[in-house]
């Protein structure tokens, strides 16, 4: 059986890998239309910048946590990265390391 993947299990990975972490933004949250829509650009991995709301984005800039239960969290191995993928109300997004 696999372990669950909770918002501890994120935090974690984030501390372990630091600078390491990746991110792939697959849809986000359009104010104009008021649902969520996929990212059109290309799906390419990104070096982590620092964000600015550690609360919700947890020092990742273009992650958005929706917190209380409201993530759909699960494990992804792919591209040559291992992480995470994260799914909420506000978007969908991919955090890795390089294998």
């Amino acid at each position: 059986m696999e372990k669950r993947v909770t918002i501890a299990t994120i935090k974690s990975f984030i501390r372990k890998h630091g600078d390491a972490v990746h991110i792939r933004y697959l849809s986000s949250f359009d104010g104009m239309t008021d649902c969520v829509q996929s990212f059109d650009g290309p799906r390419a991995w990104h070096p982590r910048r620092v964000g600015e709301h550690p609360d919700h984005d947890l020092g990742i800039a273009g992650a958005w946590f929706v917190l209380r239960s409201r993530d759909y969290l699960s494990p992804i191995t792919e591209d040559g990265f291992t992480g995470y993928h994260v799914s909420n109300s506000c978007g969908s997004f991919d955090l890795a390391v390089r294998l």
